[in-house]
């Protein structure tokens, strides 16, 4: 069995917040956290893959500049086994219960469809508050009548394509697209699982993937600062009287992030909170 990655990352009091935020969108297996001595934190992320670690260490060192990285090679033990130990089923929204495969036909699902994940060592498996808030928002976008089958979707930064899938199983077709390479493949590993390939389309790359398009249902569930950058984009890939759904945000963040959608012309945003975590919604 091949030795794991040790990712141990030190930031500042101050930096704790930003620097959960990225590991929340890039490390869905979880992390460890202690505080220092020093009044620092520290975050210790395990992988086996390589490029998912230079990935990761490259957009923390990005985004958070004043983070002291360090790289250990370490015996790995069985992930798989401990996954069976920590995956528990997620109800989201009124609509989905997220499940692993192994729990198929296992599981109580009161009526909910179930959406099938293959954890990963890098992507979205539902237990993370932001992709909570967003299948609950799809949820109720549907029980309000203001999606529907036959409507296109878009899911931004699709990760494990969970959202995407969600959209899909309630007879939505569109596309899901990912900057990442491993997200695509896990994104297609999962509708195939879930038999929703012929409605969801993934593309690698960003809003330059989908340009020109619009979309009935736009998904963005990444950090603040890219939905604030990318938003004239996502506004534009939009369809009129169209809806929007944004996550990966902290609440303290979410006026700033509104704002700037605002101040492109579109209404105040229903806004949902769990624990720090918010999303908006425009419907």
């Amino acid at each position: 069995m091949a030795d794991l990655i040790r990712i141990d990352i030190v930031v500042p009091e101050e930096f704790e917040d930003i620097t959960t935020g990225v590991l929340t969108l890039r490390v869905a297996q979880g992390w460890e956290e202690d505080y220092l001595p020093t009044g620092e934190s520290l975050f210790r992320v395990y992988t086996d893959n390589p490029q998912f670690c230079e990935d990761l260490v490259g957009e923390v060192e990005s985004r958070v500049p004043e983070a002291r990285v360090e790289r250990e090679s370490v015996p790995q033990q069985d992930w798989v086994a401990a996954w069976r130990d920590y995956f528990t089923p997620v109800e989201a929204g009124s609509r989905f219960m997220v499940i692993a495969p192994w729990m198929h036909g296992e599981v109580d699902l009161k009526d909910r469809m179930p959406i099938v994940i293959e954890p990963k060592t890098a992507f979205g498996t539902g237990h993370h508050p932001t992709t909570a808030l967003c299948l609950g928002a799809v949820s109720a976008l549907a029980d309000k009548g203001r999606i529907s089958a036959g409507m296109r979707f878009l899911d931004l930064g699709t990760g494990s394509g969970i959202l995407g899938i969600g959209c899909a199983m309630l007879g939505l077709s569109g596309v899901g697209s990912d900057i990442d390479l491993l997200a695509v493949e896990n994104t297609t590993e999962n509708k195939e699982i879930n038999n929703v390939s012929d409605k969801f389309e993934v593309r690698l790359g960003s809003v330059e993937a989908v340009q020109g398009e619009q979309y009935d249902l736009v998904l963005a569930n990444i950090l603040a600062q890219p939905l604030k950058e990318l938003a004239q984009d996502i506004v534009a890939l939009m369809r009129p009287g169209g809806c929007l759904v944004l996550s990966g945000l902290l609440e303290l963040q979410a006026d700033g992030v509104e704002a700037v959608y605002t101040a492109l012309g579109l209404p105040q945003a229903r806004r949902e909170v769990q624990g720090d975590w918010a999303a908006l919604i425009w419907e």
